[in-house]
């Protein structure tokens, strides 16, 4: 097996694009609830718009001028169309409408509410749409609104006008009267120099009198008129929404856009691997098999073949043809964190399809602290191979002289050293004793399994990992998040131990938390082996240590320290 765990699909963009659509899908609730909602919303829509009428009315506006064909006019300068829509918009003209409807002061609010006023681009015209639940009524409000604010430009350009005629003949009064008795007196003087002195006041006077008048009479000349309709409006034959139907289909449109935008997001934000690549990035090594939901609590190979089992043997082949493994063959099996059940039923698995190729098998609990690993194996006591027995042993040591074989069916049997509570869990997992039996394997047809705890709860793994070829990290992408998986193999390379590969599996039983599921293996059916009994008590006659001088070929002797 080469060094590159993870595929580099850089170039297939395709193929990205239908891995992200599919991871997409696992937040299936997210896009349903956008489409529901998005359903819900066009059909607010469709039964609210079939009861609401536009009428529309057009004004072209015109600044006052005396020429309207004068070609230096400029009608788009001497008006703000921003400025006209929002006095169109505004409270005067509603109130102006109000009074021509016959309304009261109270219901201005509401007719100004159903009017919208536009202004097209380029253009002086002026576009008015009132929303009314009724066709008749909503044309004869577009058109009151209308003549309202075509009434107030042309009382407020009228206005402007007449103070500003106000102030010219305020100035024109005194200039004339001054005219008039300067006249009087040039009449009395003699001629001479003061007689052409007057004349020259009195030309003045004539020419100050002759502007104001000139600028009087151009004002009063000025057509008011701020603007013509062109466009009455008239009962609008169709409602204005855009149906029930095309409300449903754009709400479904919108609302998978808002599905899949927050299904996006949730992806984003997802904490745990989104996909096998996620899986194997973060352990920077191959996923070396995805095992059916349910599967990783049963023992399948040898005696079931089911897609469990072949998934096993996929994985163990891959083990074996990998460079790192295949020379001495000590493999480290290990969760993340919770319960030890997905990882011992691995280890289990991949010992009976290691002891189907012919190889001897030894499978160490290294659980000092709960072991339960023989309680749960249908363990016999047909004689172990020798080269899993271990040298000498002291009281109170671990792993102790017992060691049980397990039989796995159709696969062959292979050794158990089950696990034991110990005082000192980190003295026990690095003596030497230890080291020997994991040494075992380097023996050419001898295979060393161990299971230990979940990395993240103990340093138990930690204190193997020197002493195997490989470390198998066991999780359920739905529970493990991308940070754990990465610390995990932070702590296993910072401890001199090397990555294999990982294997996920989903639980069937993922709401259940792990002293229930310890529970349930406890009421298990009768035909499992009860717990080891204590060294006070009555052996039991169903399981014993061999390998220790107590028995013989064909008769059992009880220990004397079991008396």
């Amino acid at each position: 097996m080469n060094e590159t765990h993870v595929p580099v699909r850089g170039e297939d963009e395709p193929e990205q694009l239908r891995e992200q659509f599919r991871q997409l899908l696992r937040y299936r609730w997210l896009i349903g609830g956008g489409v529901g909602i998005g359903l819900l919303a066009g059909a607010w829509l469709g039964v609210t718009g079939a009861d609401s009428y536009a009428a529309t009315t057009d004004i072209v506006l015109r600044a006052p001028t005396s020429d309207p064909f004068a070609p230096t006019l400029s009608g788009d300068k001497a008006l703000n169309m921003g400025s006209e829509r929002q006095t169109a918009l505004s409270r005067s003209v509603a109130q102006g409408a109000a009074k021509q409807l016959g309304m009261s002061a109270d219901e201005v609010d509401q007719l100004q509410s159903g009017l919208q006023v536009t202004n097209p681009p380029q253009t002086l015209v002026l576009h008015f749409t009132y929303n009314a639940s009724d066709p008749k009524e909503a044309a004869r409000r577009a058109n009151a609104l209308t003549a309202s604010y075509i009434d107030m430009r042309k009382d407020q350009w009228e206005s402007v006008r007449d103070s500003m005629l106000k102030s010219l003949q305020d100035q024109l009064n005194p200039v004339a009267k001054q005219n008039d008795e300067l006249s009087r007196q040039i009449k009395q003087l003699p001629d001479g120099s003061a007689a052409d002195s007057a004349y020259a006041v009195q030309a003045n006077l004539l020419n100050r009198i002759t502007d104001l008048r000139s600028k009087i009479t151009s004002l009063k000349a000025l057509d008011m008129t701020p603007g013509n309709v062109i466009r009455n409006a008239t009962a609008p034959s169709s409602s204005d929404g855009p149906g029930l139907p095309l409300s449903l289909g754009l709400g479904g449109l919108v609302g998978v856009g808002l599905g899949l935008l927050g299904a996006w997001v949730r992806l984003v934000f997802d904490p745990a691997p989104r996909s096998a690549g996620d899986v194997a990035r973060a352990v920077r090594g191959p996923v070396l098999g995805a095992l059916p939901r349910g599967s990783a609590g049963t023992l399948v190979v040898g005696h079931t073949d089911s897609r469990a089992a072949e998934e096993y043997r996929s994985i163990a082949f891959r083990l074996a043809y990998d460079e790192r493994f295949a020379d001495r063959r000590r493999l480290l099996v290990v969760a993340p964190r919770g319960s030890m059940g997905s990882s011992v039923a691995v280890a289990v698995n991949l010992a009976a399809s290691f002891a189907e190729t012919g190889k001897n098998v030894l499978l160490v609990e290294a659980d000092l602290r709960t072991p339960s690993l023989s309680e749960r194996l249908d363990v016999s006591v047909a004689s172990r191979p020798r080269w899993s027995r271990t040298g000498e042993h002291a009281e109170g040591e671990w792993p102790s002289r017992g060691q049980l074989l397990f039989d796995a069916g159709e696969s062959g049997s292979f050794g158990l050293v089950p696990g034991e509570r110990v005082r000192n869990v980190p003295r026990a997992l690095t003596s030497a004793r230890t080291t020997r039996l994991i040494a075992e394997a380097d023996d050419p047809d001898a295979t060393v399994v161990v299971v230990a705890p979940p990395v993240l709860a103990y340093a138990d793994a930690l204190a193997l990992v020197d002493r195997v070829d490989g470390v198998l990290i066991v999780c359920d992408p739905r529970t493990v998040h991308r940070a754990d998986l990465m610390r995990i193999r932070e702590l296993i390379v910072g401890a001199g131990g090397t990555v294999l590969g990982a294997v996920t599996h989903t639980d069937s039983k993922r709401g259940r938390t792990p002293a229930a599921r310890r529970g349930s293996r406890r009421r298990a059916p009768k035909s499992q082996p009860a717990p080891t009994p204590e060294p006070s008590k009555t052996p039991d006659p169903e399981r014993h240590f061999d390998g220790d001088g107590s028995d013989t070929v064909a008769l059992r002797t009880v220990r004397s320290g079991d008396r």
